[in-house]
């Protein structure tokens, strides 16, 4: 939520009668090519409920309550081999799921910038031994962008919602990608082009960056530097003109899915027994819909539907039009025992309104990790406060600031940066909830308790029966307000030195 990104106001929206998903264009699902979306019968006997449906039905999740969306089979609970027959382990892929709405054109210039550095750091994996690992490496790169009718109004004609599909074009060819949309819509092309240069850039051949050290599929590599890092910086940047009602968990798991078309075949995305990585890179809270009814503004009389969007600013009791505020009101339970705009917490909520975090801790927890013996981790580049601390050893983890620091909170006028024009008011309107985290050259982002959650429960919690400390560090949360995201690609190193080990 960048302070000098604007943002069409919502009062001038509900004068031409429309409404908008705040941080940008998206499109209506319904109107969307269903190719590599949601599938059922997928490969291994999985098969996923359909979010996919028209602007008023609700989804519903229709297979075994126990796994929330899992149907497991009976015959395939064995749990599969670790990478190699040698019981080694070098093999890792890792998926970006990177916000590509109005907001987000400084934080992917920064992630951009870090891209050669993340790519040093996994070339240069030792184990706990110190032995070199040599990684061999998939990196596949989608957006938040599931669709939204929300979004409708905003859709550019040559645009097309990834839904998880991967990303592998240069953004030099997609510059278009990095005009937002709306009036004084903001153009940063240098999010794209301070990283991949125009005429000459690197790209996969494929659907993703596949690299060991020996060898990648990385083309049109100039020479210069390393190909991967290049290759990464040019497909990493992924634009402004996504929808702003991000749904980062659902295209994580659409991306994970074991029926799409980069996970099958002799060389799929997601490898049998590799390690598993996910970075999350958003300033905003998941909005995964469940049920489209709930963000429709012909609802705006119904109190049973429109009972998350917030009241005008300035206008107790007065409905305006759902904003992003619908996502956070209906996706989180939050206590203010005093009522003071401060809460002393805030955590998901399942009303039916957006996809249950349910859905996306099983898939990750009972089916990759516990069913197929898979290694998941996450690193999450989030609105949470900056980290003023972390551990001098792997796994390098945050000791202070950034999530223990978070406090849920109302907007106040202070929150409000130079040259924003909004007051506190209308960002609780627009939002929900106050900021997780702000800086003058980077912007503000909402507090991201879904994806928190979600992340949080990859870790392994210690074991008194074990004889000894068994926690393991899975979910690493590090601070989108940052300037340099070194420190959040040095704690995913050091979670990977923990599970990566050499081949042979």
């Amino acid at each position: 939520m960048s302070s000098n990104t604007p943002f069409l106001s919502s009062r001038v929206l509900l004068s031409l009668g429309l409404s908008v998903g705040l941080l940008g264009a998206c499109s209506d699902p319904s109107n969307d090519d269903d190719s590599g979306v949601t599938t059922t019968g997928l490969t291994g006997g999985i098969s996923l409920a359909n979010p996919t449906t028209s602007d008023s039905e609700a989804v519903s999740i229709t297979n075994d309550p126990t796994l929330g969306w899992l149907d497991l089979p009976s015959n395939d609970s064995e749990a599969l081999p670790d990478c190699n027959a040698d019981g080694t382990c070098n093999l890792l892929d890792i998926l970006f799921v990177i916000d590509n709405s109005g907001s987000m054109g400084e934080e992917q210039k920064n992630l951009a910038q870090n891209f050669p550095y993340l790519i040093e750091k996994i070339r240069a994996l030792t184990d706990k031994k110190g032995n070199a690992v040599n990684a061999d490496v998939n990196i596949m790169v989608t957006t938040s962008d599931f669709g939204h009718p929300l979004c409708t109004p905003y859709y550019k004609p040559d645009y097309t919602p990834a839904k998880g599909a991967p990303i592998n074009t240069a953004c030099t060819d997609r510059i278009e990608r990095f005009t937002g949309v709306g009036p004084n819509a903001p153009v940063i092309p240098e999010a794209c082009t301070a990283g991949c240069t125009p005429g000459a850039a690197a790209t996969p051949n494929g659907p993703y960056i596949h690299f060991n050290p020996d060898d990648s599929n990385v083309v049109g590599f100039d020479g210069v530097g390393d190909p991967v890092a290049d290759a990464l910086a040019c497909i990493g940047p992924q634009g402004i003109d996504g929808c702003g009602m991000e749904a980062d968990l659902e295209t994580m798991l659409q991306a994970l899915d074991p029926g799409k078309s980069w996970n099958q075949g002799d060389t799929p995305f997601l490898r049998t027994g590799a390690v598993l990585a996910i970075i999350m890179v958003t300033d905003e809270e998941d909005c995964a819909t469940k049920d489209y009814r709930y963000f429709d503004p012909a609802n705006k009389s119904d109190p049973a539907l429109n009972q998350y969007w917030e009241d005008l600013p300035g206008m107790p009791g007065v409905k305006g039009s759902p904003t992003s505020a619908v996502c956070w009101n209906a996706g989180t339970d939050c206590t203010d025992a005093n009522a003071d705009g401060i809460y002393e917490s805030c955590m998901s909520a399942d009303n039916g309104v957006l996809q249950p975090i349910s859905r996306y801790v099983n898939y990750l927890k009972k089916e990759l990790v516990e069913k197929r013996n898979k290694q998941v981790i996450m690193l999450g580049i989030l609105g949470v406060p900056p980290v003023t601390d972390h551990n001098p050893l792997p796994p390098f983890e945050p000791t202070a600031g950034g999530v223990k620091t978070l406090v849920y909170r109302d907007w106040l006028p202070s929150d409000i940066l130079p040259g924003d024009t909004k007051t506190a008011a209308d960002k609780q309107y627009d939002f929900g909830i106050g900021p997780g985290c702000s800086n003058a050259a980077t912007g503000q982002a909402v507090p991201p308790v879904r994806i928190k959650e979600v992340c949080e429960s990859l870790n392994v919690p210690d074991d008194p029966n074990m004889g000894g400390d068994q926690a393991k560090l899975r979910c690493c949360i590090e601070s989108i307000c940052d300037t340099d995201f070194s420190a959040a690609i040095n704690c995913l190193a050091g979670i990977l030195q923990e599970e990566l080990t050499p081949q042979g």
